[in-house]
C-alpha cells in the first residue's frame, strides 16, 4: 500500500505542472461566442477544451470529445455508469467591469493568481486533474473508473452537458467542484425569466438602457441615455438617490450612470445590482410603464418580495433574485432574471404569481427552468467526501445547501465539493478574479484523497 508520505511527495511534485496548466487555460478567453464549425460555443471555448485535453492526454489519459461540447479523461477501468465523476467547466464568464488587471494573462501576485476562470471553474478542474495524475503516477490500484468530464457551456444554457448526455453515458455518482467547501447536498431549483414590456411614451423618456450579458451575473456598472437638457444633468448630479449617480450631456441626450457592485447571482446579497439601482432612479426623475412597473416590483430587492414570490424553507433556506441583462429595443423594454427557489418551491406556481403580480402589460416567459436537486447527507458520497476534507484542513466538515447550480444536477447521486473555503471572499463572476495559491495546491490534495475513499482497492 502506498503511504501518505509517498503520495505526499509525489503531490509536491506536481504541484508546478499544476500552476503551469491553469496559466495556459487562463490565457484563453473561453467567454460563450457566436457558434463556428466544431466549435458550438465559439472557437475560444473550443480552444480550451481542446487545450485541456491535450493537457491531459500529456498526462497519461485517455480522452475523448463530444462534437466540441464537452471531454472527457478516464483514469483506472470500469463501466461508465459506476465511475466516479468529477465534473467542471472550462467556459467563463465575460469580462465586466472594474478590472485593474489583465483578465486573459495570469499575474500572479501576494500568493494569487488572478485572471478570469481561476476560481470558476478552471483553477478547480486544473486541480482534480492533478489529483488524478498523482493516483495514476503513483500506481495505486482502483476498484472503480474515475472520470474528469469538462464541459463549455455551464455559465450559459448547459447545453454542453445535455449533449455529452446524449452521446455517451452519465456516471451515476460524482463532485463537481464548483462551488464552496465542505459539502454542497442541497442546491436550489432555478428559474431564468424573461419580462417583456412595451416602453412607455409619456414621462421622462428613455432613448437607450441596454446592460449586462449574461442573467447570473449581478452587474456593476448601469448606463442609460434619457431625453433631457443640462438641466436635468445637474438635477441628476446634484440629488442624493442613496447610490452612486453620475449624469452628463451627451449628443444623445442625458446619461446616466449607476455604480453597483459585480457579484454572482447565487449571491446577490453580496453584490449591488446596477440595474436594480438605475431603475430607481429612472423611477423617481419621472420614467412610466414598464420602466416603473420593474423598479417598484424588483427596484433593488433580491428576496422577491414586490413581486409576490418571496418564499423560504428549512432547508435550502430564502429564494433569490437578480436582474442581470435588460434591453430597451424596439419600443420595448426586456429584463431577464435569475432565481434561486427554496427545494419545496412549486416552479411552475412561482412563474404565475410573478405573472399575476406584474400584471396583463408584462409578458413573462420562461427561458430555462431546473428542478432542486438533494443528496442525503447519511449518503457514502458525503460521508467519505466530508472525511476527505476534515483530514486535510482539520476543520469540521458539515453538508449545506446553496442558490448555485452546479454540475452535480446532472448526476442521480450528485454534490458539490470545493473550490472555496469557508471564510474566504467569493471571485467567481467578479473583477480581478483570483485564486489562492496555497487554497490551490490545498484543493489538490483534498480531491486527491476524496478519490482515493471512493475509488480505490484499499481504503484510505
Amino acid at each position: 500500500m502506498v503511504t501518505r508520505e509517498e503520495i505526499e511527495k509525489t503531490l509536491l511534485s506536481l504541484e508546478e505542472p499544476m500552476l503551469e496548466t491553469l496559466k495556459a487555460l487562463v490565457r484563453i478567453p473561453s467567454v460563450k461566442e457566436e457558434p463556428a464549425p466544431g466549435a458550438p460555443f465559439g472557437r475560444p471555448a473550443r480552444q480550451a477544451l481542446d487545450k485541456a485535453l491535450e493537457i491531459c492526454e500529456s498526462l497519461g489519459f485517455d480522452c475523448w470529445q463530444a462534437d466540441g461540447y464537452a471531454g472527457h479523461a478516464d483514469l483506472g477501468e470500469g463501466s461508465d455508469r459506476d465511475a466516479l465523476a468529477i465534473l467542471g467547466h472550462l467556459d467563463v464568464v465575460p469580462v465586466g467591469d472594474g478590472w485593474t488587471l489583465p483578465p486573459f494573462e495570469p499575474t500572479v501576485r501576494d500568493g494569487r493568481m488572478y485572471g478570469r476562470g481561476t476560481s470558476d471553474d478552471k483553477g478547480p478542474v486544473v486541480a482534480a486533474l492533478y489529483a488524478m495524475a498523482a493516483i495514476r503516477q503513483l500506481g495505486i490500484p482502483l476498484k472503480r473508473k474515475v472520470r474528469l468530464i469538462m464541459g463549455t457551456d455551464e455559465e450559459s444554457g448547459w447545453e454542453d452537458i445535455a449533449h455529452y448526455q446524449k452521446v455517451c453515458e452519465m456516471p451515476r455518482q460524482g463532485f463537481s467542484p464548483d462551488a464552496d467547501y465542505p459539502v454542497i447536498n442541497i442546491e436550489k431549483g432555478m428559474l431564468c425569466l424573461e419580462l417583456t414590456g412595451k416602453l412607455a411614451q409619456t414621462g421622462l423618456k428613455v432613448l437607450s438602457f441596454s446592460v449586462g450579458e449574461r442573467h447570473n451575473v449581478v452587474p456593476g456598472i448601469a448606463e442609460a441615455v434619457v431625453e433631457g437638457d443640462a438641466a436635468l444633468a445637474d438635477r441628476i448630479n446634484g440629488t442624493d438617490f442613496g447610490c452612486p449617480v453620475t449624469a452628463a450631456m451627451t449628443p444623445q441626450g442625458v446619461l446616466i450612470r449607476t455604480e453597483g457592485i459585480p457579484g454572482h447571482a447565487a449571491m446577490p446579497e453580496l453584490g449591488r445590482n446596477a440595474i436594480g439601482q438605475m431603475l430607481l432612479v429612472l423611477k423617481k426623475l419621472g420614467a412610466e410603464g414598464t420602466i416603473r412597473t420593474l423598479a417598484d416590483a424588483i427596484g433593488m430587492e433580491y428576496d422577491g418580495s414586490s413581486l409576490g414570490i418571496r418564499v423560504s424553507d428549512e432547508a435550502s433556506g430564502p429564494l433569490t433574485l437578480n436582474i442581470g441583462i435588460i434591453r430597451v429595443e424596439d419600443g420595448l423594454v426586456r429584463a431577464t432574471l435569475d432565481l434561486r427557489c427554496p427545494i419545496l418551491t412549486d416552479l411552475d406556481a412561482l412563474v404565475k404569481r410573478a405573472q399575476g403580480m406584474l400584471g396583463g402589460d408584462i409578458r413573462v416567459d420562461v427561458i430555462t427552468k431546473k428542478e432542486p436537486h438533494a443528496v442525503s447527507e447519511k449518503s457514502e458520497l458525503v460521508v467519505q467526501l466530508l472525511r476527505a476534507y476534515e483530514e486535510v484542513t482539520g476543520l469540521t466538515g458539515r453538508a449545506l445547501a446553496i442558490g448555485g447550480g452546479t454540475y452535480a444536477k446532472c448526476l442521480e447521486e450528485g454534490v458539490a465539493f470545493g473550490a472555496l473555503f469557508p471564510g474566504e471572499k467569493e471571485m467567481a463572476h467578479q473583477a480581478d478574479e483570483y485564486i489562492s495559491i496555497s487554497d490551490l495546491k490545498k484543493n489538490l490534495r483534498i480531491f486527491t484523497y476524496a478519490i482515493l475513499k471512493l475509488a480505490a482497492k484499499e481504503a484510505y
